[in-house]
């Protein structure tokens, strides 16, 4: 069978006062189920609420865009509400079952997109949410005498928790109505991270830069069921030299800023994608497929999700890539080139890393 890798733009499911939310669909992009990983865009307009649900996937939000975004959160096993500030280029995990609320108190969009994993998912390749009120929440479902006995209240305020909020998904609150304030600063900096502003792993001058972030540098990430992520950022023209998992990790890109040009090779040796693409195009690297990616004229930056805690990422190109690891005779035999050429080869990878410059004129 084909396997199409071909990157897609999310599609709007939703659409209100209060913002949209957009997702991937699995029977359209068929990868992500196979690949048992899903994601999904939220867009709040300035007071945008969208209200408290959990879902069945752990992900994690990167926040695309605002500056004076809110979640609230109760996490499964506590009795406790935590409240965040969050702005571009935070990193927040949301543990599977966890129940939380996001607000838009800012006066400008605030775009999240979230990526994750959906191994025991109810539709592999999406996330499923379960809203704890509206008009498609858990409230409503249940009938009048199972509300009044379970609060114990009269069938007449029975009927207001369950049909007052007629909303649906994601609301836009009137002037006046205050939501709970972040907690205080050590709580935001345990449970979120701005990978924006992080001391890069990698630079490589004129040719752009890498931030990984896992468990051992943000401990809070441990949360969410094997998961790492990185943030490129690629210069003009640059190139993210060929990479792949492994450790049998998919790899997940959703691209933020700028265009460029991707290719996948896959199983013997067939490029399995060779496409141009440009903001808010998602894509999905198979385990053990081989990604490459260069920039356009602008520069390109990539958010990425690993389904593994511990990443570990081969290089087929660099100073410490595999090639350069092997010995001069293997790698003439297995190219069938000469010892010169060989050599030529050996001491050209020696010269360039993970990211590549652009060519000198």
């Amino acid at each position: 069978m084909e396997l199409d890798l071909a990157s897609k733009s999310a599609q709007k499911i939703f659409e209100g006062d209060g913002g949209s939310y957009h997702s991937w669909s699995s029977s359209e992009f068929p990868v992500l189920r196979g690949s048992k990983v899903g994601a999904g865009k939220l867009v709040l307009q300035p007071r945008g609420f969208a209200l408290p649900h959990h879902a069945d996937s752990s992900k994690v939000g990167y926040v695309l865009q605002g500056s004076d975004g809110v979640v609230g959160f109760v996490f499964p096993n506590t009795k406790e509400e935590v409240v965040l500030k969050l702005k571009k280029g935070d990193v927040i995990p949301v543990p599977r079952g966890a129940v939380s609320w996001w607000f838009n108190n800012g006066d400008s969009e605030l775009d999240i997109v979230f990526i994750g994993e959906t191994s025991e998912a109810h539709i592999p390749g999406e996330f499923t949410y379960f809203f704890l009120s509206g008009a498609q929440g858990i409230m409503g479902g249940f009938s009048q005498d199972f509300i009044s006995r379970a609060y114990i209240t009269s069938a007449e305020d029975a009927n207001k928790l369950a049909k007052s909020q007629t909303g649906v998904l994601l609301i836009k609150l009137e002037e006046g109505i205050t939501l709970p304030k972040p907690h205080e600063d050590t709580n935001t900096r345990k449970l979120v991270y701005n990978i924006d502003a992080a001391l890069p792993d990698i630079v490589v001058k004129n040719g752009g830069r890498v931030t990984t972030l896992t468990e051992a540098k943000f401990p809070f990430l441990g949360k969410v069921k094997e998961l790492s992520c990185s943030r490129v950022k690629l210069d003009p023209e640059a190139m993210h030299a060929p990479t792949y998992t492994t450790d049998s990790a998919v790899q997940v890109i959703y691209v933020v800023k700028g265009c460029g040009k991707i290719q996948v090779v896959g199983i013997n040796g067939k490029r399995v994608l060779d496409m141009e693409v440009k903001p808010g195009y998602l894509l999905v690297v198979p385990r053990f497929f081989a990604v490459a990616i260069i920039a356009g004229e602008d520069g390109l930056e990539f958010f990425s999700l690993i389904t593994a805690k511990r990443p570990v990422l081969e290089e087929l190109a660099g100073k410490t890539s595999v090639w350069d690891a092997l010995s001069p005779a293997v790698i003439e035999a297995s190219l069938n080139v000469s010892a010169e050429f060989g050599q030529i080869f050996r001491s050209k990878l020696g010269k360039t890393a993970i990211i590549v410059p652009p060519p000198r004129n």
